[in-house]
């Protein structure tokens, strides 16, 4: 029998990943070639993470009726996730605006992954059997290696960032 929670300790492993370049990124100022790198290295990650995630886990989790309220609420946050994203990339990160807008952004996406470690994934492994974690780790690792390479920084124009 396969472990129904491994796959979610393999989503958890890139959410450590994301905390601690959150908090890298937290640690660096202005417009700094750290920051830059820190920050595109975070957008080709969560964009990855979260493609492959939809792609392996929720698409699984959607034909589950009891886990689809759940799943369908992480795709919502998925797409707020990406549009802060685009937000930040954006805006002038020697601004004052960009640190707001970071720390926004911080709060909101460490809400999100608590909420999917705490209660989306202990939830959604009573629903699955061994074809589905397996289907779901060899599609997440497929998947985020194929959307990571192809991740881009998308920012809107600076005139459409959010104020």
């Amino acid at each position: 029998m396969t472990d129904n929670t491994a796959i979610f300790d393999r989503l958890k492993k890139d959410h450590d990943k994301h905390r601690d370049l959150l908090d890298r990124i937290a640690n660096t100022s202005g417009d700094s070639d750290e920051r830059n790198r820190l920050f595109e290295e975070l957008t080709k990650e969560l964009k990855s993470h979260a493609a492959a995630e939809e792609q392996a886990v929720y698409s699984t989790m959607l034909r589950k009726p009891p886990t689809t309220d759940d799943t369908r609420h992480s795709v919502a946050e998925h797409q707020e996730i990406d549009e802060m994203l685009n937000d930040l990339a954006a805006t002038d990160m020697s601004s004052s605006a960009w640190l707001q807008k970071f720390k926004d952004f911080d709060h909101r996406y460490r809400h999100h992954i608590e909420e999917e470690e705490e209660d989306h994934f202990p939830d959604f492994a009573e629903y699955l059997d061994d074809e589905d974690t397996q289907h779901m780790r060899k599609v997440f690792e497929r998947r985020k290696q194929e959307e990571k390479a192809a991740a881009e920084i998308t920012p809107e124009s600076a005139g459409d960032a959010k104020e």
